[in-house]
């Protein structure tokens, strides 16, 4: 690991940490605290895969359907408009509406071909994103003399790694430039993700694998064809099959790469000096 005691982590003159963790748990939050302090860059993994790597995918997209209608359309082709995505680091709805969701098209779905495409860009979209970490830290510093760096994975970092391997190509790179930091949820915090899941659900990126067997379990049980599954109620049905599918990854990748620290600590940071120590005391208990 890149600090392997609390005495090591706290005399560091450069921090540079990875948070992983299920969407919802305090990643994003507790980075921008850290921004805030002025001491810390913030590398949005999210941000950067929407715009650096899928920005091309999510504005054509908005273009396809701009040209369906005629006044919009004449406006495209003569360049008197731009259309393009507003994307920031609060706002990232860009990505997820272009995910979008599998199932009737009438009901706002994607039908499922064209969903799988969609995820398989969004896998290598993150994966690369996840490999540019390397370049930010450099770049923070040199560039911009930012001693100290918080990585901010998506919830989906565990689908594309193999915590098992010790040359993930993914987890080896990262681990060896930050500290590898899992945000623990307890069984409260994984009800109310479902909760809040179920009351707005919203487009997810998952293994191909899983997405596969999930797909067709679900035809299975509701004996529907795939064109007439409701987008949402499928996702709200295979959400719940999501975190238990990640939960022994994450699991993995902190036993093996890395620290954990539960969600209700992280809760608690106000400052970098709460998030300081809170870290130092999750490499204590390592030891």
């Amino acid at each position: 690991m890149r600090y392997n005691t609390e005495q090591e982590w706290l005399q560091a003159a450069q921090k540079r940490v990875v948070l992983f963790a299920m969407s919802g748990l305090g990643k994003t939050t507790v980075s921008n605290v850290l921004r805030d302090s002025g001491d810390w860059f913030h590398y949005s993994i999210d941000y950067r895969i929407g715009t650096r790597y899928m920005g091309e995918y999510i504005a054509d997209n908005a273009k396809r359907e701009a040209m369906k209608n005629p006044f919009l359309r004449e406006l495209l082709m003569t360049d008197s408009i731009y259309i393009g995505s507003n994307i920031s680091f609060e706002n990232l709805s860009p990505v997820a509406a272009y995910l979008g969701k599998p199932g009737n098209v009438e009901r706002g779905g994607v039908p499922i071909d064209e969903y799988k495409r969609r995820q398989a860009q969004f896998e290598r979209a993150e994966r690369q994103a996840l490999l540019d970490t390397e370049y930010f830290i450099d770049r923070a510093q040199d560039l911009y003399g930012y001693p100290h760096f918080i990585c901010d994975t998506g919830g989906s970092i565990c689908e594309w790694v193999d915590p098992q391997n010790p040359n993930d190509p993914i987890l080896k790179p990262l681990s060896d430039q930050a500290l590898m930091v899992w945000i623990k949820g307890s069984e409260n915090h994984t009800q109310e993700l479902i909760r809040r899941f179920d009351k707005a659900p919203k487009p997810m990126a998952y293994q191909p694998q899983f997405l596969a067997k999930a797909w067709s379990d679900y035809l299975d049980e509701s004996g529907q064809r795939a064109a007439d599954v409701d987008p949402d109620t499928f996702i709200r049905w295979t959400y719940a099959k999501a975190l238990a599918h990640r939960q022994p990854l994450y699991e993995a990748m902190a036993t093996n790469w890395g620290i954990t620290i539960e969600a209700s600590d992280m809760a608690e940071v106000r400052d970098q000096q709460d998030f300081t120590d809170v870290i130092g005391k999750g490499l204590a208990n390592r030891s």
